[in-house]
């Protein structure tokens, strides 16, 4: 297992390194802070001190390696928009995103289990073409469109929930509702498919001849059999939302890291935007490992 943490280390510090030289000089495109943050009147020797002051005046190359020397220091650079630490502000927002993704992709992934496994039983029935027939439209919608239209129902038009904000649990109803649909109807197919072939296995016929109730053989003998495929398509939707959520963070107004690295970019902000990708990429590190680990527990087979 240690082999194979360092090995999976190695391979997160490569990627990572090639994705901050990728975005640290391709956010250096979208233009020069000081003509945001000075007045359009500001005298030359203003917006000299300014580059200074940010350490905008060097070449991109000083910069980026000025950059990297302060990472060993986990010093990811101060907001110029907030004047505080990049990776403080960060950490505020992600603490967000991350009880966001975690309650969604928790409810996800208890009722898409739940929901395929009685499908995968009776393939065919009246339980199962319903649950098909949803779980297809929920991997089709588009996250916006939904966002917007729950908003425009909901909110506009029957006032139930409020259009953006945390102050209460209502607040979190219409993100983690438009967050849960996609990921719950993919993750169901998963499911539902990867059940039939274990239902289908001497085993599940062996247990079922013995007459074993139907409720352990889909949730004792059927499933855990079933579930390293849905492990694997959990991991990859919990990672798309703990990136950020972009769309429904910024529709929302949710002060998640997604709705943090679009307003950064915006306004040039480019420690905030290094230090988030950063922190996220960390974040997925670690619940790929987690996966991993999940793997080993479900199958003795399986090595590292």
């Amino acid at each position: 297992m240690q082999k194979f943490l360092t090995r999976r280390a190695a391979a997160s510090v490569v990627s990572l390194l090639i994705l901050i030289v990728l975005v640290f000089f391709l956010s250096r495109l979208t233009g020069d802070p000081t003509q945001l943050y000075l007045p359009v009147d500001a005298s030359l020797e203003a917006r000299e001190n300014f580059r200074n002051l940010h350490g905008l005046n060097d070449p991109l190359l000083v910069q980026f390696g000025h950059y990297v020397l302060d990472l060993f220091t986990l010093d990811f650079g101060d907001s110029i928009r907030k004047s505080r630490p990049a990776l403080e502000v960060v950490l505020e927002a992600f603490k967000w995103t991350l009880w966001l993704a975690l309650i969604t992709m928790v409810l996800v992934a208890a009722a898409a289990i739940v929901f395929g496994a009685l499908a995968a039983f009776r393939v065919g029935g009246v339980f199962d073409r319903v649950a098909t027939f949803f779980s297809l439209i929920g991997a089709s919608a588009p996250d916006f469109w939904i966002a917007i239209v729950a908003i425009v129902l909901f909110s506009v038009n029957l006032g139930w929930l409020p259009t953006s904000g945390t102050g209460t649990v209502w607040h979190w109803v219409l993100p983690i509702t438009v967050l849960f649909i996609r990921p719950f109807g993919l993750i169901l197919q998963v499911v539902r498919g990867s059940m039939i072939t274990a239902l289908s296995s001497a085993y599940v016929k062996t247990a079922r001849a013995k007459g074993v109730k139907p409720r352990p053989v889909i949730f004792v003998h059927a499933l855990r059999n079933g579930m390293l495929p849905v492990i694997t398509v959990i991991g990859d939707q919990a990672a798309g939302i703990l990136n950020g959520a972009v769309v429904v963070e910024s529709i929302f107004g949710f002060p998640g890291v997604g709705k943090l690295m679009i307003d950064s970019i915006l306004q040039r902000d480019f420690a905030v935007v290094l230090a988030a990708i950063m922190v996220t990429a960390f974040a997925i590190f670690l619940m790929n490992i987690l996966i991993d680990i999940a793997y080993a527990l479900l199958d003795p087979r399986i090595r590292y």
